[in-house]
């Protein structure tokens, strides 16, 4: 099982690092624009990836939210460019934060402790689907960031 552990465990690395050599290589300009003609802008992608992930440390039991404000406007809404939330150098700072925290935890659990309930799941449905874990959860996040990290390369570069 350790082995299938880390392998989960490169792939999310992999991913972090495909997606943050992308945006240091963005300018905060050019995140400001949409990934296609009425589409999400680089600023949201990145809010949302922040938040998503920022979301998984009590999903996975291993702390509080650090940005739980980016929730609402990031996670629950729509991109809307109407709305200043925050600024791109603040979205990248967090950004190095949230990666910080999740990797030093991940690399502190145990394979026993990845295939764990996350805290979404009761007892009783852990029983009837083991294979919705912790390790489940971190696997669909690295879906989820390749997934906009596929989006965000459709930024123009000029």
């Amino acid at each position: 099982m350790e082995l299938f552990v880390k392998m989960a465990l490169q792939a999310w690395d992999a991913q972090i690092k495909r997606t943050e050599k992308l945006i240091n290589s963005l300018s905060d300009e050019q995140l400001l624009q949409e990934v296609a003609p009425g589409r999400n802008r680089g600023i949201y992608l990145l809010g949302h990836l922040i938040a998503a992930h920022d979301g998984m440390l009590p999903l996975l039991g291993l702390g509080e939210k650090r940005y739980p404000e980016l929730e609402e406007p990031f996670l629950k809404n729509p991109d809307n460019a109407d709305v200043a939330v925050t600024s791109v150098k603040d979205l990248r700072e967090r950004w190095i934060a949230i990666h910080s925290k999740l990797a030093e935890a991940f690399n502190a659990m145990s394979a026993e402790q990845w295939l764990q309930r996350h805290t979404a799941m009761t007892d009783e449905d852990f029983q009837r689907e083991p294979h919705r874990n912790k390790l489940s959860v971190l696997m669909s996040r690295t879906s989820h960031v390749a997934y906009h990290l596929g989006q965000l390369m459709f930024i123009r570069r000029d």
